[in-house]
């Protein structure tokens, strides 16, 4: 459904930080029966399941007796959470997964902005609370000069490797895609499906494949020019080349057979089990694994190889955030904005890098013992030049589709490269065209 923008009016009142006991604007109704403040966390239940947060919420009453928080989640909570956003029965606080369009909130004016909160202090006093977090991820949360999403996770996203598999083989990770040819056929000749991939979910693959070898080939500023709809980028010579080196791999062999009817968890089994050397996925992957994986298999982290030759930043990086949110008819932001103040101060985000075997997107949070298969992420996430997410998918729901749908029908062979990025180009002409939709700009 076509929305247009509403204009939301940004509260100037400041709020004060830190972990005293806070007023709630709502804080006068919905009290439960033991006269406490009851505040609803909706979360999408994935691989890193609620238990964090149930954890979160015991330790955070323990210093606000006054407050109760109820924490609940499904795997496709969207489905419980769009009705209730209909009739104005919202959760205080939410994550409410990839099946809501969550931006399409924000232009509704469901969204609370929070400069207010980001501008108090942090939950321990010590800085402005947005300046704890990294500041490009912060910033994705950002339209129009003000914030509406709250970041939590720094989901960095990459290609993995079989660490004991290269050693006993004598094979070296690629830094270049021209290594990456030459290993796949070693990998090949030693029986061994070089790379596998999510087939059902073709999002993997565009940030896997197509969209690093983009910026590999033009440079970020041809990404950045797709993501910001400028006519004729989604079909520039870089997208043509970067199309042309997918459909290399899969002309020589280098895909494993049958990936394309894979989903997440099915493909990461057979790169579990050895039966493909590598596989694109984010830092979520040793956590959604977590039962699958034996002890004695160890996975390391790298970019996607680069061309030797190309334009782009070669330590480019891609990284993205989950999307909560504080409503605008939630009954306790406040409480609610300083529950999440606690889920992200420094203390709570290491425990959670600890616990779950991945990032957050506050600063120095990685400063702990990481497992070992984050070590090369969380390295390549601080030594890059340039951070970068595919965040059109979120501003642009059909587009996004759309060009998973062309990407799909690259890796099936139904598309041409050129035929792939020209039906992405298409795409964007009916978006950048349609003034109903509010546009977003990368910086």
């Amino acid at each position: 459904m076509k929305r247009a923008l509403i204009a939301v009016v940004i509260l100037s009142v400041a709020m004060a930080g830190g972990c005293g006991k806070k007023e709630s604007a709502g804080g006068k109704a919905g009290k439960n029966a033991q006269g406490k403040i009851e505040i609803e966390v909706a979360s999408f239940q994935g691989g890193f399941g609620l238990d964090f947060f149930e954890y979160a919420a015991r330790e955070y009453e323990k210093t606000h007796p006054d407050v109760s928080i109820r924490v609940w989640g499904e795997p496709r909570i969207w489905e419980k959470l769009r009705p209730r956003f209909n009739q104005g029965d919202v959760p205080d606080l939410t994550w409410p997964g990839w099946g809501m369009d969550t931006w399409g909130l924000v232009a509704e004016g469901q969204v609370m902005p929070l400069d207010k909160y980001l501008d108090s202090k942090s939950y321990d006093g010590k800085a402005r609370w947005k300046d704890t977090y990294i500041p490009a991820l912060l910033e994705k949360g950002k339209l129009d000069g003000h914030y509406y999403i709250l970041p939590f996770n720094n989901n960095v996203f990459g290609w993995w490797y079989n660490v004991d598999m290269f050693r006993k083989h004598g094979w070296q990770p690629p830094k270049t895609y021209e290594e990456l040819l030459a290993l796949c056929e070693k990998i090949k000749k030693a029986g061994i499906a070089p790379i596998t991939y999510q087939g059902k979910y073709p999002t993997y693959m565009l940030r896997g494949f197509l969209f690093p070898w983009v910026i590999s080939a033009g440079g970020y500023q041809a990404f950045k020019d797709a993501e910001n709809l400028k006519p004729g980028a989604w079909n520039s010579p870089a997208f043509v080349k970067a199309a042309e080196m997918v459909k290399q791999l899969a002309d020589r062999g280098c895909f494993q057979q049958g990936a394309m009817g894979m989903d997440h968890t099915g493909s990461q089994m057979e790169f579990v089990l050895g039966r493909a050397a590598m596989i694109p996925c984010g830092t979520w992957l040793g956590s959604e694994m977590k039962k699958q994986i034996p002890s004695s298999f160890h996975m390391a982290f790298i970019n996607p190889p680069a061309l030797a030759h190309g334009k782009g930043d070669p330590t480019a990086t891609s990284t993205a955030i989950e999307y909560w949110i504080i409503p605008a008819k939630s009954k306790h932001p406040d409480i609610a904005a300083d529950f999440f103040k606690f889920m992200t101060s420094l203390d709570m985000a290491k425990k959670f890098v600890e616990r779950k075997n991945t990032l957050m997107c506050i600063k120095g949070a990685d400063q702990v013992k990481l497992a070992p298969d984050l070590v090369d992420a969380a390295r390549l996430a601080r030594e890059a030049k340039t951070v970068w997410d595919a965040d059109y998918r979120d501003w642009y729901r059909d587009l996004g589709q759309q060009t998973e749908n062309a990407m799909a029908d690259l890796l099936n062979g139904i598309a041409t490269p050129k035929q792939c990025v020209d039906r992405m180009e298409k795409a964007t002409t009916e978006t950048r065209n349609d003034k109903n939709i509010p546009k977003h700009k990368v910086e």
